[in-house]
């Protein structure tokens, strides 16, 4: 069983404010709407918590995906609207069940692209380095990339300079938060654009496990609607 929720918060709450300032505040608030035996942060078959707040100006909601139904009881307190909204959960399986091939969608996707540097030592072979963040071309290279693996292909449309992907990032960021002892700095991009189906397994997997890294703190959530 999987479950999509949607919070609507409210951005004049200070807590709204703090859960855009840290993913490490998001991941902890979204962790506790599950009992402690459902909230392993490990991805498997059956499905994984994946999270992500979405900006539409004025509107900001944080969208869940869960193989456990949730309550977000102390978030609508703490960065809701507790006297008019709560919040909006429905079982997701009624949409993994009718991907078939061929189909279009428009998607939203918020990800972690990075790329491993590769450093070479004054006398040896190449070695992987750390993680480093993408140029805006990159990133779009990044989820071309990993579009085949997980079950999809973007779609295109004409232009004067030929066909090109009807996809774009809408949105891109870079945010620097402590973890413990640690500071950390996460890098993402905000994709929006129309995908077709060309395995419905392996996007399945993707909707249920996300896509890329971080997933922990607010990346890896592809989300789909019906075109307009």
């Amino acid at each position: 069983m999987m479950f999509l929720s949607r919070v609507p918060l409210n951005p004049a709450r200070a807590g709204t404010k703090k859960l855009l300032a840290s993913p490490q505040v998001g991941h902890a608030a979204v962790m506790a709407a599950f009992p402690p035996e459902h909230t392993s942060a490990a991805g498997n078959g059956s499905g994984r918590v994946l999270w992500r707040i979405d900006r539409h100006d004025p509107a900001i909601d944080l969208y869940v995906v869960s193989p456990t139904e949730p309550d977000f009881t102390h978030i609508v307190e703490q960065a809701g609207w507790p006297t008019t909204t709560a919040w909006a959960t429905r079982k997701y399986l009624s949409l993994l069940d009718t991907l078939t091939e061929q189909q279009q969608w428009h998607f939203r996707l918020t990800a972690n692209p990075i790329r491993s540097a590769m450093d070479r030592t004054a006398d040896g072979p190449l070695t992987r380095g750390k993680p480093s963040g993408l140029t805006p071309a990159d990133q779009m290279s990044w989820l071309h990339r990993r579009s085949d693996d997980n079950g999809f292909k973007l779609g295109v449309c004409r232009s004067p300079q030929g066909e090109v992907p009807d996809a774009t990032i809408i949105e891109r960021s870079t945010l620097r938060f402590r973890r413990g002892p640690a500071t950390i700095t996460l890098s993402t991009a905000t994709y929006e654009g129309i995908l077709e189906v060309t395995d419905p397994q392996k996007l399945r997997g993707a909707l249920i496990n996300g896509i890329g890294r971080a997933k922990g703190y607010g990346c890896g959530l592809l989300t789909l609607a019906p075109l307009a």
